[in-house]
């Protein structure tokens, strides 16, 4: 199995970037952030997956299944994933899929 690749901006889809650059978030910070640009651009939308650099930790927990992309962004993107949070230059990661 190819190892797991870094997650790079160009990586990303249909993205909404978000930047607190003096802030120091956390995950459950940036979560409420993604969560609220997310209703602004749409009323009815599902968290696929996400990324937190700083723990070095994603969602779901599945394994490298592509040599070009994160297998948390694959999984998200095969399910329909169509609206990216991007906050702090990929800081902190969300994929939604926008109904």
């Amino acid at each position: 199995m190819a190892s797991c690749v870094e997650l790079s901006k160009e990586m990303l889809f249909n993205t909404v970037e978000v930047n607190f650059p003096n802030a120091d978030l956390n995950f459950e910070q940036a979560k409420r952030i993604a969560d609220a640009k997310a209703n602004e651009v749409c009323d009815s939308h599902m968290l696929l997956a996400w990324y937190d650099k700083k723990a070095a930790t994603h969602s779901p927990r599945v394994d490298c299944c592509s040599e070009h992309k994160p297998g948390w962004l694959v999984y998200a993107e095969s399910r329909g994933g169509n609206l990216t949070i991007d906050i702090n230059s990929q800081e902190y990661v969300f994929v939604y899929l926008k109904e």
